[in-house]
């Protein structure tokens, strides 16, 4: 799929909302691209469930399990990919460990949290480019519900529309990023391929 004219961030980083398809794009990309992949480790986070069930009780253990596993992904990740790759993507944005703690810890744990991030987030490599999807809140429903994670099936939309002004809202205060906003309100691209290649010709010009 690639041609000569393609510009290939040497680090991209697919960000969205929580249901958006971040994962199943980056794979598509991927694969077409020769890029590295760097996936969202949630699925073993012990403390994921837990939150679900009791947010209050688990949200400050989960954002530093957060923190702390993506640090070291990203870094890892970032230093060691083959010089046969043309670069990086990742499926997430390290900065969403601060957005969705934003949402999920009281004041003071923020400010803890906060604190912790801020220096961290220095010694962390930055994107080139950062494509973020946007979905109508029904549309993330539609798609949480079918993919089946049975802790995510309480997500509410009043939670998913905070996510989504918490990612606008930083985004406004940290102009320093290369964001490009996708509407997929209309896209299927894992199972359209048209769609999908109207997706990398806006990515990649």
């Amino acid at each position: 799929m690639p041609s000569s004219g393609n510009q290939v961030p040497g680090f991209l980083v697919i960000e969205g909302n929580i249901g958006a398809g971040k994962t199943s794009l980056v794979k598509k990309i991927a694969a077409d691209y020769n890029l590295k992949e760097v996936y969202e480790r949630f699925s073993d986070n012990p403390f994921l469930p837990k939150f679900y069930q009791d947010s209050e009780r688990y949200a400050f253990p989960l954002e530093l399990s957060f923190l702390a596993d993506r640090y070291n992904q990203i870094n890892h990740e970032l230093t060691s990919f083959s010089l046969f790759s043309n670069g990086v993507i990742a499926d997430y944005f390290f900065p969403k460990t601060l957005i969705f703690a934003r949402k999920t810890l009281s004041d003071d744990e923020f400010e803890l949290f906060s604190q912790l991030f801020h220096i961290i987030f220095k010694k962390t490599p930055r994107p080139d480019k950062i494509v973020f999807l946007w979905n109508p809140i029904e549309k993330l429903l539609a798609n949480i519900s079918k993919r089946g994670r049975e802790y995510e099936q309480q997500i509410r939309a009043e939670y998913l529309k905070e996510i989504h002004d918490s990612y606008i809202d930083f985004f406004n205060q940290n102009p320093v990023y290369e964001v490009q906003f996708i509407d997929c309100s209309h896209l299927d691209f894992v199972n359209n391929d048209n769609h999908y290649k109207t997706i990398c010709k806006q990515i990649f010009g």
